[in-house]
């Protein structure tokens, strides 16, 4: 019997966050408009030159420490984006390189907010 489980969790996010009355600053909205609209509060913005696989990397090694796991033993690399680094070869394979795995798969799946399932 084969079957997949979640071992550990990791998420990065970039450290510039801009709030609603920053971004009142620059267009025309309220922090009132946006949050009844939306939810959003406020929104992490990548540094220049910082990419998705930037982000991944990090996420990815936290996620292998939280299951005592390593890159290794990976199976699969999947990578839920619609902002890749590129389009050919896919954030998840620029992962793998990063993570110096070799033999498993290693895809993008881009299906903008419903990645995360």
């Amino acid at each position: 019997m084969q079957y997949s489980r979640i071992l550990g969790t990791g998420s990065h996010l970039p450290e510039r966050v801009m709030t609603n009355a920053e971004l009142e600053t620059m267009v025309d909205t309220t922090d009132l408009w946006i949050r009844t609209r939306t939810g959003i509060e406020k929104r992490h913005l990548v540094r220049d030159g910082e990419n998705c696989s930037d982000l991944a990397e990090v996420a990815a090694r936290n996620a292998l420490d939280a299951a005592d796991v390593a890159a290794s033993e990976l199976d699969l690399i999947l990578v839920a984006t619609t902002t890749p680094d590129q389009f050919f070869p896919s954030t998840a394979c620029l992962l793998q390189q990063r993570l110096d795995v070799h033999g498993c798969a290693a895809f993008d799946l881009q299906a903008v907010c419903t990645g995360f399932v």
